[in-house]
């Protein structure tokens, strides 16, 4: 991994001070262990740096393309260990991207529901993480992240202080045939990752999936 991994690592925990910090719980649930299929809900365009700062693991971040747009947002997130996805969804260069560093010992993160939420609610997710995690037979992390969505008005953050928390739940992996799913078990696995992120959030953050049942 290249320096500026490291060295983002703890810019973003500096970054972090004047806004209060943030609180990380259950990073003794995988230190040592991996590599993981990372996936969290999506508040504000931190959260990625946030939930990387957090673990203690090597990760890399599935990113949306935009930022390899502009050359300074290009060089970061480049160094920072991130590469490029399709806002749509997971395609074959991100798949193969994926399936790179997890056959090298390196976790991936990624945020199924392709965008971040404007409500705070976690919305309708896409399919990539189903496929990835069924595909390679990876264990998947759910982690939940809360108080981001504060950020978006700075001024009021930096006097305030919002209650950024990162909460990591136990891997798992999908009781699932490796390989190719039907749609069925891919919305059936997708849900339950989802759920297992939601497990993880107060009430007011799970949208659809604090129901029982998976959406149609």
């Amino acid at each position: 991994m290249h320096f500026i991994y490291y060295f983002g690592r703890g810019l973003i925990r500096t970054l972090a001070v004047p806004f209060g910090g943030w609180k990380t719980i259950g990073r003794n649930t995988v230190s040592g262990k991996g590599p993981f299929l990372i996936v969290c809900n999506h508040l504000h365009i931190a959260d990625p740096p946030i939930v990387a700062a957090s673990l203690p693991l090597k990760c890399v971040i599935m990113a949306k393309e935009d930022l390899w747009q502009d050359k300074w947002s290009r060089f970061w997130v480049s160094h920072f260990g991130a590469f490029p996805v399709r806002r749509g969804g997971v395609d074959r260069e991100s798949f193969r991207q994926a399936e790179y560093w997890l056959k090298r010992g390196v976790s991936v993160i990624m945020f199924p529901e392709g965008g971040r939420s404007r409500t705070g609610q976690i919305q309708p997710a896409l399919p990539g993480a189903a496929l990835i995690a069924a595909h390679l037979g990876v264990p998947v992390l759910p982690v939940g992240i809360t108080g981001t969505d504060k950020l978006r008005n700075l001024r009021k953050a930096f006097f305030h202080h919002p209650k950024i928390t990162v909460t990591i739940g136990e891997p798992f992996v999908p009781q699932v045939p490796v390989g190719k799913l039907n749609r069925e078990q891919r919305s059936q696995l997708m849900f339950d990752i989802m759920r297992r992120i939601a497990a993880l959030l107060p009430p007011e953050y799970r949208g659809v999936y604090g129901k029982e049942n998976a959406p149609d």
